[in-house]
């Protein structure tokens, strides 16, 4: 199968930015609700395959009136889901990921930008297959509320990024034409801890 994988979180590749006290604020993300996703092209154009990661860790510290904070997240490539075993049993080989060798992906914000006391875009560095490349996190959501369920405050984003994947070294498919932009939506929540 020939695809275009991602993610790295990852995320995100991942990356919950967080909240809006007066002082630096620590969030655990929650596994249950954050889900770095790509899509990658197959075949130059003739579909995009889609999957996302079920298991992924990491903290968000925000400092809202500073205007700063930090990201830090990994994500087990091994968790890779796209509803087709056969395919998600090829991205974990050496073609795409090589779980064996390089078991996680992880995102380090160094660098979160705020607009009107939310945060906006998180620069970091993406780490996939053991290389390193700065990503820029654009949140094109954020919201903080008190979840009734946890009794604490839980802060939740949808950031996206793209990045070329055979600058990371997963240039399976290159040479059939296919295109190596991966797109990462990442779905994030974290809980204040």
């Amino acid at each position: 199968m020939r695809f275009l994988t991602p993610s790295r979180a990852a995320i995100a590749a991942c990356v919950l930015p967080f909240a809006a006290p007066a002082e630096p604020v620590t969030y655990q993300l929650d596994p249950d609700h954050t889900y770095p996703s790509f899509e990658a092209d197959h075949f130059a154009g003739a579909s995009i395959w889609r999957g996302k990661f079920d298991k992924t860790s990491g903290t968000v510290v925000l400092d809202a009136k500073a205007g700063t904070g930090t990201v830090d997240v990994t994500i087990d490539l091994a968790s890779v889901n796209t509803g087709n075993a056969a395919l998600d049993n090829e991205l974990r080989g050496k073609k795409f990921f090589d779980v064996q060798q390089f078991p996680t992906a992880t995102y380090k914000g160094s660098k979160v930008h705020f607009k009107d006391g939310k945060p906006v875009e998180v620069d970091g560095t993406f780490t996939l297959h053991g290389v390193s490349h700065p990503l820029k996190l654009t949140l094109l959501s954020f919201k903080c509320y008190e979840n009734p369920i946890v009794k604490k405050q839980v802060c939740g984003t949808e950031a996206t990024a793209a990045f070329d994947r055979d600058a990371y070294g997963v240039s399976f498919g290159k040479d059939y034409g296919f295109f190596m932009k991966t797109t990462l939506h990442i779905q994030a929540e974290g809980i204040r801890q």
